[in-house]
């Protein structure tokens, strides 16, 4: 019988087979990395980084979006969370920090490596989407005045720290650390050994430590280069920015946008975080939304002495409806999210719908509730509050189980989610609540008209 890569994931933490434990990981594809730890318990999560040695925790945390590599560093002790962001790339390092309280990060830099420390500090105080925020410390940097034979000396002392395409780009400078220009690997291998490096450097173009995401995407668009230095106003060589790093956080505001866009509000959301802290972030933008729609219904009350008894339903119908469409919006935009980063797969579909019942029902009542308060003191009629509340909290059940499942059955039949689940979801929770409001006000309608 096949096992899940969590399942196996699981079993060897309960044996603590660290080399087994290891080894698997090491084998096993990135996405379906992040998806088995998202599917661990939370003490598994905490033994699973716990038992790892440094490095290979680093390298897990490094596939994790930073967001939940907070979460997971937040669970450990501070020591232990020092050890594993030591052995990141600075970047990355800075990245996850960025997103934990101030007053954490402080005492996991406190028992981390000095100079770590320090590079973590100046990257975490540059805007997260600036040349400073996304540079690393990784790089070689000497002197203009140095030789030839220096260099190669150290770069061999050092070269198995840094990826090769490191070592391709090795800067120049001069006094006060101001960027001369680049060495390439080549140069200095061809050069007399009592050759200076400032003789060797060519002019480079730097990008500045306070460029925004826009200006870094033109550059690079401009530039076929994997790596460019990062320099202050005085033109001091500050660090280096990968190309890659540029183009991820392009993608990740664009997806925060999105997210932003359909009510996801507080940074990114996944099932596997707590239902209190994802019911707060729907719910805080939800519960604006509902007087927004009131507001936008109180034009059609203008003209309720010139309509039948029933009209004061027509008033709330749109409000369910949207309502509805709005939660069901947020529940396809996790999914499409989790989608793309390949927490979830199709299979999953009923894992999903789980995790939004639960939601939906607390957001449900919550709004639920919200609008038959509104309608019992509009018209001093608790029937009719219980009816469009009613019909309120069950259509966003339906709408949040539809919406968070719809993007992996459109994913099974080869269907795009971002095109169709819009249109199909509107479709569904519109009829839904116009259904929901029409039949519960029919079973109670002699108590809505007297």
């Amino acid at each position: 019988m096949n096992h899940q890569p969590w399942e196996v994931i699981s079993e060897l933490l309960q044996r603590e087979d660290l080399p087994a434990l290891d080894l698997y990981l090491q084998n096993l594809p990135s996405s379906e990395t992040v998806r088995a730890v998202f599917r661990l318990t939370p003490n598994e999560q905490e033994k699973l980084l716990t038992l790892l040695p440094p490095e290979s925790a680093a390298d897990l945390i490094d596939d994790v979006p930073d967001s939940q590599a907070a979460e997971l560093l937040d669970n450990l002790r501070p020591e232990e969370a020092a050890s594993i962001v030591n052995a990141m790339d600075s970047d990355e390092a800075a990245d996850v920090l960025a997103e934990m309280d101030r007053e954490d990060v402080e005492e996991i830099l406190n028992l981390m490596d000095a100079d770590e420390a320090a590079e973590a500090r100046q990257l975490i105080d540059f805007d997260p989407e600036s040349a400073g925020g996304l540079m690393m410390k990784e790089f070689l940097s000497y002197a203009g005045s140095k030789s030839v034979a220096d260099a190669v000396a150290d770069v061999a002392a050092q070269g198995e720290e840094y990826p090769i395409y490191y070592l391709q780009h090795i800067f120049v400078v001069g006094a006060l650390g101001r960027l001369l220009g680049v060495a390439g690997l080549t140069d200095i291998a061809s050069a007399k050994p009592q050759t200076r490096l400032e003789e060797l450097a060519t002019p480079v173009d730097a990008v500045s430590a306070s460029a925004g995401l826009d200006q870094l995407e033109e550059w690079f668009e401009s530039r076929d280069t994997p790596l460019a230095p990062v320099v202050d106003d005085a033109g001091r060589l500050l660090g280096a920015i990968r190309r890659r790093a540029v183009f991820d956080a392009i993608a990740e505001r664009a997806d925060e946008s999105y997210l932003k866009s359909q009510g996801i509000v507080g940074g990114d959301e996944f099932r596997s975080m707590p239902l209190y802290l994802r019911s707060g972030r729907r719910l805080s933008w939800l519960t604006v939304k509902i007087f927004l729609n009131l507001a936008s219904a109180s034009v059609i009350a203008l003209y309720e002495g010139t309509l039948a008894a029933a009209f004061t339903l027509a008033v709330f119908l749109p409000i369910v409806s949207d309502m509805s469409g709005c939660s069901g919006y947020q529940a396809v935009a996790v999914s499409m999210r989790e989608l793309a980063l390949d927490i979830i797969r199709p299979a999953d579909v009923v894992r999903v719908c789980l995790k939004e019942i639960a939601l939906g029902l607390v957001t449900g009542i919550v709004l639920g509730l919200l609008l038959a308060g509104v309608a019992w003191l509009w018209k001093g009629n608790a029937w009719l509050g219980l009816v469009v509340g009613g019909a309120l909290a069950v259509n966003t059940v339906i709408a949040v189980v539809i919406g968070g499942a719809l993007p992996l059955l459109l994913k099974r039949m080869k269907i795009d989610p971002a095109l169709a689940a819009g249109p199909v979801l509107t479709t569904i929770t519109d009829t839904g609540g116009f259904f929901l409001v029409l039949s519960l006000a029919t079973l109670v309608l002699p108590r809505l008209t007297a």
